[in-house]
């Protein structure tokens, strides 16, 4: 049966899923292997790839040709997607060039737009949507998608350059974060979100449905572990404000002591539960879900699509 690879070239982690195409599968595919590797290409900021990072990005990419070539996967379906960083850095163009050469993988950046298409895609085959409508937001490194949609429509679609390192890297100087630093970043938000606010006003969600980054998180940390096995888990708004306290009043010598934090969201936690909660409070919302998918489950969709579409075609 048939296998792709999907590759994720996000700011902090790259990802990597290799699916096979199983029509007795709920949404026609299923998983055969993932993996990441922590690049950190924004380390030294949103604007240029360092040179440690480009490294790490290389190391990764030759990591996964590694893994697409065990399982006999031809490079016509491997897609890999470059995201915030790759759409920001200056020398970006080297990068992609040296994976090509290297590797024979071919990195397609990606608008914001185009991300959360993709990211849509992945979360709706793994949270129900209501009838009344959600919003489905993304926190990358460098960026956040926002798509306020049904199940079978899209009604507004945005990404902004608001993602968790680059707040971090703006606002969190202190340790702990001081108030004056939490104010200053949601005075930034209000202003760099008025067009999410403006869409929100137009079409208020019911739900919340975040994939990635800090949802991951709130899901690893307020769940037990049987829920997280789940393809999305119910975020308790009791247990989001305890967490939200506990997080952003703690150092970084606290958080790295806590054994169900990964150490790359060390960081980058404190602002993104700070962006959560100003979204909370602007949206008011009655649910809030995590997804465990997101763009690479969308990229599969995709594919098991083109090949419906192929076959349609030969027939």
């Amino acid at each position: 049966m048939s296998k792709c690879a999907i590759i994720d070239s996000g700011t902090n982690i790259f990802h990597l899923l290799i699916a096979q195409a199983d029509p007795s599968q709920p949404n026609g595919w299923r998983e055969i292997q993932r993996d990441r590797a922590l690049v950190f290409l924004a380390e030294e900021g949103i604007e240029r790839i360092g040179p440690a990072a480009l490294s790490r990005g290389l190391e990764a990419m030759h990591r996964f040709r590694q893994q697409v070539v065990a399982h006999h996967i031809a490079l016509a379906d491997v897609r890999a997607f470059g995201t915030a960083a790759l759409r920001t850095a200056q020398n970006a163009p080297d990068f992609l060039q040296a994976v090509e050469q290297q590797t024979g993988i071919r990195l397609e950046i990606i608008s914001g737009q185009r991300e959360a298409e993709l990211i849509f895609k992945g979360v709706r085959q793994a949270v129900p949507f209501v009838e009344e409508g959600a919003l489905v937001v993304d926190i990358g490194g460098g960026s956040v998608e926002f798509i306020l949609a049904r199940a079978d429509q899209v009604f507004w679609q945005q990404s902004f350059p608001v993602g968790a390192t680059v707040l971090y890297h703006r606002f969190h100087q202190s340790d702990p974060i001081a108030p004056a630093e939490i104010a200053a970043l949601r005075a930034y938000l209000e202003l760099e979100l008025h067009e999410l606010w403006a869409a929100l006003a137009q079409c208020p969600p019911h739900t919340l449905i975040g994939a990635a980054g800090a949802f991951d998180t709130l899901n690893e940390m307020l769940n037990p572990p049987k829920e997280q096995l789940a393809l999305h888990g119910r975020i308790a708004r009791e247990g989001f404000e305890r967490l939200y306290a506990q997080i952003v009043s703690s150092s970084l010598a606290e958080r790295a002591s806590w054994p169900n934090l990964k150490p790359e969201r060390r960081l980058t936690i404190v602002v993104g539960m700070i962006l959560i909660r100003h979204l909370l409070e602007r949206t008011q919302v009655r649910e809030v879900y995590a997804s465990k998918y997101s763009l690479k489950e969308g990229a599969v969709a995709e594919w098991i699509e083109s090949r419906k579409h192929s076959r349609g075609q030969i027939r």
